[in-house]
């Protein structure tokens, strides 16, 4: 597959967590890497915190003080307060990673065109807006493409390479060879919301928020279940709480916005209120928890019929994501596996998952859902039922 050499010139567009993050991958495959942000201030915490992160790395004998000092010499953190986007004028691939906000990533995308190269490839770190939109801005659609890094970039090991309706098929190969030279695991997603990862998750969060509130469980239950009975790293309380309820919420609104307010994706009241009451989770010190020196975790009543409930209701949600991903060609079948376990870490993929417990279960399941509320949210996927029907599997 074809992909950018080391001699390559990359810039970045966002000096914030993602965008710094990003700097360092690149800086690390071999790669010259300017990086310009609007705030001069943000540069300049981004270098400090990428020093103090080298030391620790140096310190702990993860890494040798020469490569340390190469990888951070690659780097040219670029003052100015408008952004110095001529500093980009002789990159091969400039990736943004700025604020997600559509109108102001379409503005940037134009005024990028105008003064990087004609083979200049533009990519987008969106995590859920459409690449086709932001492509539209420019008059080279076909250079522009989705690289949908996950936090922190230089641990976790997904790229989503998202090409959007008029994506040149050369763009997208070049950078999907590129984000493996970088030592990344990249898979193929389709240009609809949320693509593989923030689409199929949904659930994990919104069943889970739906559950407390119809006080079925509490919180410290549903994380006990989550983890101790499904075998997730983190319940999802505290998941949303260090990803900022914020943050979330954010993805959610945009995903249920952009699927024309489907109610498999709607939102949660609960949610709504932990961020009107900026409750947003570690960086507030509370959030569905607190986090002060004096907090007490809540206990969890370890009770296992009522975890397995919690854990059989949540597992039914994403396994039909993930199943209606691929009947919908999101990605596929073995892209979206390995989506689900190198993105978020999920302890299977989701459709080994619902092959294990079988599809004429999570159908049942889903059914006794729809049929005990009435509602469209807990619809199965046309794929399941023919599944279930047919009896087969994905991976048989």
């Amino acid at each position: 597959m074809p992909a950018l050499v080391k001699e390559s010139t990359i810039g970045v567009l966002g000096a914030g967590a993602m965008g710094s993050g990003i700097a360092q991958v690149a800086a690390a495959a071999g790669h010259r890497v300017m990086v310009t942000d609007a705030r001069a201030e943000a540069l300049q915490q981004a270098s400090d915190r990428m020093e103090k992160t080298f030391a620790r790395l140096v310190e702990k004998g993860r890494m040798d003080p020469a490569t340390s000092a190469a990888v951070q010499g690659r780097i040219t953190w670029a003052p100015g307060a408008a952004g110095e986007l001529s500093l980009f004028r002789h990159c091969d691939l400039v990736i943004e990673a700025i604020a997600e906000d559509l109108r102001v990533k379409r503005e940037i995308f134009r005024q990028l065109e105008e003064v990087v190269s004609e083979t200049c490839i533009l990519a987008t770190n969106t995590s859920s807006l459409s690449v086709t939109a932001i492509a539209g801005a420019c008059g080279r659609p076909g250079r522009v493409v989705g690289l949908h890094f996950f936090n922190p970039a230089p641990v976790l090991p997904l790229v989503e390479v998202v090409a959007g309706l008029t994506t040149a098929p050369d763009t997208a190969a070049i950078a999907k060879g590129t984000m493996g030279l970088w030592g990344k695991i990249a898979v193929s997603a389709a240009d609809t919301p949320g693509f593989i990862v923030n689409r199929i998750a949904r659930p994990f969060y919104g069943e889970a928020l739906r559950i407390y509130e119809e006080g079925i469980a509490d919180k410290a239950t549903i994380d006990w279940a989550m983890k101790e009975i499904g075998g997730f790293r983190m319940g999802p309380f505290e998941l949303m709480d260090l990803i900022g309820n914020d943050v979330n919420l954010a993805v959610t609104n945009s995903i249920f916005a952009a699927f024309h307010y489907d109610p498999r994706y709607k939102p949660s009241v609960t949610q709504q209120r932990l961020v009107e009451a900026n409750r947003l989770g570690w960086k507030t010190g509370q959030g569905h928890y607190e986090y002060t020196d004096e907090a007490v975790m809540p206990p969890a009543l370890r009770d296992a019929t009522l975890g397995e409930m919690v854990v059989d209701r949540i597992l039914a949600m994403l396994i039909n994501e993930a199943v209606d991903a691929v009947f919908w060609s999101i990605a596929s079948a073995d892209d979206i596996e390995l989506a689900m376990t190198k993105g978020v870490n999920y302890p299977q993929g989701l459709l080994h998952w619902g092959d294990a417990i079988g599809p004429d279960v999570v159908l049942a399941r889903l059914r006794g859902l729809q049929e005990e509320y009435g509602e469209d949210r807990y619809r199965p996927s046309p794929l399941l039922k023919r599944m279930a029907r047919e009896g087969k599997r994905f991976y048989p």
